[in-house]
C-alpha cells in the first residue's frame, strides 16, 4: 500500500455475484442446512418484478438464465437508483416490485428507514465483510464503484484532461461538460455529496461545497436525462468530460468501443456500494428469494466482472479481471450516515437554488 492506495480489491471490498448453484429446472428451492442437509422450501412463486438500474444487457442475461433455471416469469423495470426509491415509497401500501437490484447502500438505508424493505439473510452470508451490507440483512453489497473523470480520448490526450476534482473548474472546461442528471441519479448525487462533504466534515457548513457545485454548473453544458444520452454526446464529442462510475466507462470502452477513457482523482474519490435487497411487502417473496440468491453466487459475479465491469464485494471470488486487481484506488474517507441524513437536503439546495435550469435536458 502506498500513500493510501490499495489494490481495488483491498481498499473496495467488493461486492459480488450470482448465481444459485446447482439448482434444477422446477418451481421449488433448496437450501442447506447447518448440518449441510438439503432442505426443500414452498413452492416458488410463478412470477417476479425487478426494479433496477443495471440496465437492459444485465437484466436481459439474467432474465434469460433465471426463467431457464426456473420456469418464473421475470419482469424488470430499468430505472434509476433514486427513482426507484421515489417509486418505492409510493408503492408502500401496494408494493410492485419484489427485489431492487441496485443502488448505492445509501439509498438502501433510506429505504430501511423508511420500512421499505425485508430483512434476508442470504446463504452466502460469510463471503461479506460486515461493512458491506446492511446489520440486520435489510439489503447486502453486490458490487463496489469508484467514481472517476471520464473524457473523450479523441479530444483530450491524457496530459491535458483534469487530474483531480477542483480542476474541472477551470474555466477552460466551460461547456465541455456533460452530466447525468443528478437527481435520478445515485451515482451523480453520491458524487455531488461528496463535494459538499469534503469541507462540510470539518465545518458543518455546506457553503463551501455549494460554491464549488455553483463553479461546476457554469462549466457545465448539459444534464443529461439518462446515461445513455450522456455516453452519446461525450462520445460525439459534443462535450469531452463527464464524472462517472469507472466500470461503467471502461465497458464502454471495450464492449461498445466508445472513446473513453478516465482519470482517478488524486485527491480521493467516493467509492459506492452497490446492493440488493426485497421489498417489503412482497407480492412473490419466495421468487425473490431465489432471485437475490441466483445474481450474488460467485459464477454470476464472475459474468458481472468479465462481461459487465462489475466489481465485486463477496471475498470468495477468484480470477478476476486485470482491470480490477491492478487499477489502484485512493478511497474518501465518507461517513455515509451524513449522506443519508443530509443528501436530500444539499440535492433539493442544488436543484433549486444552483442548478441552470436552461440545460436540464429531458427525454
Amino acid at each position: 500500500m502506498k500513500n493510501k492506495k490499495k489494490s481495488i480489491v483491498s481498499v473496495l471490498t467488493l461486492s459480488a455475484a450470482l448465481l444459485i448453484s446447482g439448482c434444477s429446472n422446477t418451481n421449488t428451492k433448496t437450501n442447506s442446512n447447518a448440518d449441510g442437509v438439503k432442505e426443500e422450501k414452498n413452492a416458488l412463486e410463478d412470477k417476479i418484478v425487478v426494479y433496477s438500474p443495471h440496465g437492459k444487457d444485465i437484466l436481459s442475461k439474467f432474465e434469460k438464465q433465471f426463467e431457464e433455471k426456473y420456469n418464473i416469469d421475470v419482469e424488470w423495470l430499468d430505472m434509476g437508483s433514486q427513482e426507484i426509491l421515489d417509486r418505492v415509497r409510493s408503492e408502500k401500501n401496494n408494493p410492485q416490485a419484489d427485489v431492487w437490484w441496485g443502488a448505492p447502500s445509501t439509498n438502501f438505508n433510506q429505504a430501511k428507514n423508511d420500512g421499505l424493505l425485508a430483512a434476508y439473510q442470504p446463504t452466502y452470508s460469510d463471503s461479506l465483510d460486515e461493512g458491506f451490507r446492511d446489520p440486520d440483512w435489510y439489503w447486502t453489497g453486490t458490487s463496489q464503484t469508484p467514481e472517476v473523470i471520464m473524457y473523450n480520448s479523441k479530444k483530450l490526450s491524457k496530459d491535458e484532461v483534469p487530474k483531480d476534482w477542483d480542476e474541472l473548474l477551470d474555466p477552460k472546461w466551460k461547456d465541455e461538460i456533460i452530466i447525468r442528471y443528478p437527481l435520478a441519479s445515485g451515482t451523480m448525487r453520491t458524487i455531488f455529496s461528496s463535494m459538499i462533504y469534503r469541507t462540510y466534515k470539518d465545518t458543518n457548513d455546506p457553503k463551501a461545497g455549494y460554491d464549488w457545485l455553483t463553479k461546476l454548473d457554469q462549466n457545465t453544458k448539459e444534464y443529461s436525462a439518462n446515461p445513455e444520452m450522456m455516453y452519446n454526446k461525450v462520445a460525439k464529442g459534443e462535450g469531452s468530460l463527464s464524472v462517472w462510475a469507472m466500470p461503467d466507462v471502461v465497458m464502454l470502452k471495450e464492449n461498445k468501443n466508445y472513446p473513453f477513457e478516465f482519470v482517478i482523482p488524486e485527491s480521493g474519490t467516493p467509492v459506492l456500494t452497490e446492493g440488493i435487497a426485497i421489498v417489503e411487502g412482497a407480492k412473490h417473496p419466495k421468487a425473490a428469494e431465489a432471485f437475490y440468491e441466483f445474481v450474488n453466487t460467485p459464477e454470476a459475479a464472475k459474468i458481472l466482472a468479465e462481461e459487465f465491469y462489475r466489481i465485486p464485494t463477496r471475498s470468495d471470488v477468484t480470477d478476476l479481471p486485470d482491470w480490477i486487481t491492478n487499477t489502484e484506488i485512493k478511497a474518501m474517507d465518507i461517513d455515509w450516515n451524513v449522506f443519508q441524513e443530509k443528501g436530500d437536503e444539499w440535492m433539493k439546495y442544488w436543484d433549486e437554488n444552483i442548478k441552470s435550469g436552461n440545460k436540464e435536458i429531458k427525454e
